[in-house]
């Protein structure tokens, strides 16, 4: 492999605990060894301290026999879906298990909190905790659920009927995790990804899609669009309204996205230097076809990680092609501390390492099971309580049919990312290697926009931050009131949405969002004009959409998006 990272002497290489941000924690996985060694602190620290778990033992009897002698006063957080039937506050005897739910969490976290942990064992501890508990939720039983019970008798048992069968097919066709969408509804090239274009350029890697223009003028500077490696491109083409394609057409830009290949066991060996050479090639491809000397780029997460290599890489070349870029939800510091990354060994990563290598890929079913455990009671005890107990068909939504259609990694692009996180090499100028390249980010010239999202659990915005001081050139940062994938998909009209400026860029996140303005609405209209600003000069939209050298091979959305 050429690429290659230099850092023998960083903290990185102790053994134990590696703290990562969140972004590439999926790829490591959440194996049952790490919840095992959490659990076996947790035993070793009661036992070390028996008098700081016993005297919690005895708060919690006392809110317990409050709990059920109707004395107890604890409420469920703000926003607890799970007891907001109101049958939790009419009932006393829901109301009484309700409460005594509640006071065992809260029992829970405060002994961790008052135990005396390390601050990364404390992290550990109450992270298999909230597992337990949030498992243990009476709401996720049939007879602790009072919706379930009364939909029950109100279908005259059918609902039961048909959360069985739910789980039956759950069972034999989604890994025994319950299903987040109902595809059914669903076809890519219909009414997803059917946004007209045609693939003007097709490597082993990828294809290149050009999208028609919707304006009788476009920007002469086009913009390339770099998906994440680990799930497909349409994302950024869900249904109409909410096609960030469509969207950036009606602007007058030109769009290309790239589509990536989704790997078998004979890719293996693709790793990050193969996806690099293949931006290149893309690239070269959007010059030649546009007539356009350089090109703006937009890229999101794992495809994020790879177009700033290939910005590092573009800058020891001086090669300026790159005019401005755009980060979406990426962690290039992989040391921002972040909760998960605690129970996160370097055992761990090895054995992840191994599996994929033994594989040749990493399943995109599995990334997926990961993803969904990091937030348990929205991605899976929400689903087994609207599947299997009430026995409702699972929603039919476009974002989680996306999120559903899954790809798999190469072993040796997955050991790459994993690299991330065992060395952190990004912020270091000069301790990576890409393509023959070291890659120094501080050398990046170009403009660009970094967007985050207030409540991201896959990469916390505190993180994506963090690359403002890693970059060179001219910076802005958006932060975006949504999740992961919401911070991306935020077309306008959502009367909820907002987000948050500062032209300032102190070291610290925190100080940035002290002085940060709120700004209500869908940031894509501010990074529109951002991008209009940086797109040339209007000219005559083209009629043909390849060229010669570049002829159309196939209409959008292609072949390689619908590859299982």
């Amino acid at each position: 492999m050429s690429t290659h990272i230099d850092l023998t002497e960083r903290a990185a290489e102790d053994a134990g605990a590696v703290d990562a941000g969140f972004g590439l924690n999926p790829l490591v996985g959440l194996g049952a060894a790490d919840l095992i060694a959490a659990f076996q602190q947790i035993a070793q620290h009661m036992l070390q301290h028996p008098w700081v778990t016993l005297e919690y033992q005895f708060d919690l009897a006392g809110q317990l026999l409050r709990a059920f002698n109707g004395s107890s006063a604890i409420e469920p957080a703000r926003g607890d879906r799970r007891f907001a039937d109101p049958v939790w506050t009419s009932n006393p005897l829901y109301r009484a298990i309700q409460q005594a739910y509640l006071a065992w969490r809260d029992s829970l976290d405060r002994w961790v909190a008052n135990a005396g942990f390390d601050r990364v064992n404390e992290q550990r501890a109450r992270i298999a905790l909230s597992q337990i508990g949030d498992a243990a939720a009476p709401t996720n039983s049939w007879l602790g659920n009072p919706a379930a019970v009364r939909k029950c008798f109100e279908t005259s048992g059918m609902s039961v009927v048909h959360g069985l069968r739910h789980m039956l097919d759950d069972w034999s066709q989604n890994g025994g995790l319950p299903a987040q969408v109902d595809k059914r509804g669903f076809r890519v090239g219909d009414n997803l990804g059917a946004t007209r274009g045609t693939v003007v350029f097709r490597s082993d890697q990828a294809e290149l899609i050009r999208y028609a223009p919707k304006r009788e003028q476009v920007l002469a500077r086009p913009l390339l669009i770099v998906p994440p490696q680990i799930n497909k491109f349409y994302l950024f083409d869900l249904a109409p309204g909410r096609s960030v394609i469509e969207y950036l057409l009606d602007s007058g830009i030109q769009v290309f996205v790239v589509s990536w290949r989704n790997p078998t066991a004979e890719q293996r060996d693709w790793g990050l230097d193969t996806y690099v050479n293949a931006l290149v090639e893309v690239s070269d491809a959007v010059r030649a076809i546009t007539g356009s000397e350089n090109l703006n780029v937009a890229a999101a997460c794992s495809g994020g990680i790879t177009a700033s290599v290939l910005l590092g890489h573009l800058a020891a070349k001086q090669d300026r092609r790159i005019n401005a870029a755009t980060l979406l939800v990426t962690v290039l510091d992989t040391s921002i501390e972040s909760q998960l990354g605690h129970l996160i060994t370097r055992e761990g990563i090895e054995a992840a390492r191994a599996a994929s290598r033994h594989k040749g890929v990493l399943e995109g079913d599995d990334l997926g099971r990961v993803f969904a455990w990091m937030r348990p009671n929205d991605l899976i005890w929400n689903y087994w309580v609207n599947n299997y107990l009430l026995g409702n068909d699972p929603p039919a939504f476009d974002l989680l049919y996306w999120n559903a259609d899954t790809t798999r990694l190469p072993a040796r692009l997955h050991s790459d990312f994993l690299d991330l996180i065992l060395h952190n090499p990004l912020p270091c100028p000069g301790s990576m290697t890409v393509a023959g390249t070291p890659i120094d980010l501080s050398q990046v010239a170009c403009d660009s926009f970094i967007v985050a999202g207030t409540t991201d659990h896959i990469t916390p915005w505190q993180a994506c931050y963090a690359t403002t001081q890693m970059l060179g050139g001219r910076k802005e940062f958006v932060l975006s009131s949504s999740g992961h994938i919401q911070s991306v998909i935020n077309p306008p009209g959502n009367a909820k949405a907002k987000y948050f400026l500062n032209p300032q860029l102190p070291a610290g996140p925190d100080a940035w969002l002290a002085a940060a303005r709120q700004h209500d609405g869908s940031w894509w209209g501010h990074w529109r004009d951002w991008l209009v600003a940086r797109s040339g000069q209007p000219r005559p939209a083209p009629i043909l959409l390849g060229n010669p050298y570049y002829p159309p091979q196939a209409d959008a959305p292609g072949t390689y998006v619908l590859s299982d």
